[in-house]
């Protein structure tokens, strides 16, 4: 009876160790800051990213995904809980991800996965909301006190603290095109992907999952001193400024020079490149290991950058460059690989996508879509509508295939640094023929022809946010309709 029980228990454990062998592991691999025009397989030349270039050749690429907020802090979280910024009560750069809101990493925690976060997550907190293993610039400061640094060489000009809104912008831009005082050793970059590739070489039944995510190309656009002089800063063009840019280039920006400019350049695609050699390190350490043809990788900058586009440097507004991001999808036998896809989607979808590639249950309210249909190419099919919003401006974007409309309380003084010096503008509508005019330069809302295409699309917006307005954070006046129901739902509540 004992033997009988015994090997019945055996057999139960070994079907169990078998189904954990044989899900896959997923691993996330994030930049901060990469805009998708400054990439390789996105059609950059410039760019110096082989690695992230042979992602692509191997994976599926979408050449139309777009962040559902501008910067770090609410990206990251909201593509991380699946649902909008104003969903989840993340809008602004310091508000801690509440404690309460289910994450990718504890749905994968729930089902037997080993969990890890290596680098930058923006939790604004000391919570690990699911990732068992966590390290930060914390961990790799205390390595550097057991390892001391190789000193920087005399004469070598290196970047000073990082001071932003304090010092000039060309000086926390690295508008001087320097290194960081340190080599790539002793980088916190190059110490993220080794302590990534040492779990990846820990042995274990169970499945992980991973998210490795780097500082990088980041202000002030850091990189080793081996990578100095990587560009010539002269052979950079300086983006056009065009004519109803004005009114929206910040203070802080209008006095920088062409040369400065084009040095700004330079760092940002020279700390690229640093990213992704440390990239390389992860991937090859995953082929090396035998682990690749069972896990299912997604590479994607939390949202993109302008570099001197419409005046500004930096994310933060709904142009292109800032809002569009690069996405890229590996299946674990790379049958799709080089492939594209023009679908427009949104970064809440990369929730949704990895649970349903690994089998895992999604929790209520997920808010995205899975991309999954269209990485297989089942479907070509994704969202006629594209939000993102940014409360701490009041403004939102809806975009479609051909048009861009944007729309802004105006009553709202900046508090990010980014300030215009002119007098607030009061309600705006701006609408961009994306067709016609891709460099967004023309405002057709005012014109009457396309009053029509206005409408429909704020009130698609007015639709989207309060179809998920969480009901927690208020109840919106029965008597607002419209572009004051916009303003109300745009205010930041309940935040710190």
């Amino acid at each position: 009876m004992f033997r009988l029980f015994f090997m019945a228990i055996t057999y139960f454990l070994g079907s169990l160790f078998a189904l954990a062998a044989d899900r896959p592991n997923i691993l996330v691999l994030i930049a901060d800051d990469h805009a998708s025009y400054v990439y390789g397989a996105y059609g950059n030349d410039k760019a110096k990213t082989p690695n992230l270039d042979r992602l692509a050749e191997q994976g599926v690429r979408f050449n139309r995904a777009f962040v559902n907020c501008p910067f770090c802090t609410a990206s990251r979280q909201s593509l991380l809980t699946g649902k909008l910024p104003h969903s989840i009560g993340v809008t602004r750069l310091r508000t801690p991800l509440p404690e309460e809101t289910t994450t990718l990493a504890e749905v994968f925690k729930g089902q037997g996965y080993r969990t890890a976060a290596i680098g930058k997550m923006h939790f604004n907190s000391n919570l690990k909301h699911g990732f068992d293993y966590r390290l930060d610039h914390r961990e790799h400061r205390e390595w550097l006190k057991e390892n001391p640094p190789k000193p920087v060489p005399e004469g070598v000009e290196v970047l000073p603290q990082w001071k932003p809104f304090q010092d000039h912008a060309r000086i926390w831009l690295n508008g001087m095109y320097v290194p960081y005082g340190a080599y790539d050793k002793d980088m916190a970059g190059t110490w993220f992907a080794q302590k990534a590739q040492e779990f990846l070489e820990e042995e274990s039944v169970d499945p992980f999952f991973m998210f490795v995510s780097f500082y990088e190309p980041h202000s002030p656009f850091r990189f080793p001193i081996e990578y100095k002089d990587l560009y010539d800063p002269s052979t950079f063009k300086v983006p056009e400024v065009g004519p109803e840019d004005d009114w929206q280039i910040p203070a802080i920006f209008r006095d920088l020079t062409d040369e400065e400019i084009q040095k700004i350049n330079a760092s940002y695609y020279t700390s690229t490149a640093f990213m992704d050699k440390n990239i390389g390190l992860v991937l090859d350490t995953l082929e090396n290991t035998g682990q690749a043809d069972n896990t299912f990788v997604v590479y994607f900058g939390d949202h993109g950058y302008s570099l001197g586009h419409h005046g500004r440097i930096e994310k933060h507004t709904f142009y292109e460059e800032s809002v569009h991001a690069p996405l890229v999808y590996r299946l674990p036998d790379q049958s799709r690989g080089g492939s594209t896809v023009d679908a427009m989607v949104e970064f809440i979808d990369i929730f949704p996508t990895l649970t349903e590639f690994a089998g895992v249950p999604n929790p209520e309210g997920i808010e995205g879509q899975s991309l999954l249909p269209l990485i297989k190419g089942e479907s070509d099919q994704g969202r006629k509508y594209i939000f993102s919003e940014q409360t701490t401006t009041e403004e939102a974007m809806i975009r479609t295939d051909r048009y861009k409309y944007i729309y802004t309380s105006g009553k709202r003084e900046r508090d990010d640094g980014y300030k215009t010096g002119l007098p607030l503008t009061g309600r705006e509508r701006i609408l961009f023929d994306m067709e016609k005019d891709p460099g967004e330069f023309h405002n057709l809302a005012i014109e009457p022809a396309y009053l029509p295409i206005v409408h429909e699309l704020e009130g698609e917006m007015l639709r989207r946010i309060a179809a998920t307005y969480p009901p927690e954070r208020g109840a919106i006046p029965a008597d607002l309709f419209g572009a004051d129901a916009l303003d109300w739902y745009l205010q930041v509540r309940g935040e710190k």
